[in-house]
């Protein structure tokens, strides 16, 4: 068996740089759900409008979505030969 063929068996299935931004994206998901957070009420008997605000409902699942796309993105990309 020769070198060549020996370096192609030990390989992963994506390259360093879609692991890189496969942890990109998994950060920017991490970062969404993080924006969800809080709105939690000390008296459970009274509503509170917080939980509505413009990070919970717009931002967090936005960002949470563009995560996912980008988590696509990684590992579809090709990556860069060294030949």
């Amino acid at each position: 068996m020769s070198q060549k063929e020996q370096d192609k068996k030990f390989q992963f299935a994506l390259a360093k740089e879609n692991y890189i931004l496969l942890a990109i994206g998994f950060g920017i998901i991490i970062l969404g759900f993080v924006l969800m957070i809080g709105g939690r009420s000390e008296d459970p008997t009274v509503f509170n409008e917080e939980i509505f605000s413009f990070r919970r409902i717009t931002l967090a699942p936005i960002v949470v979505l563009f995560g996912f796309l980008f988590e696509i993105y990684a590992i579809m990309k090709k990556p860069k030969t060294d030949n």
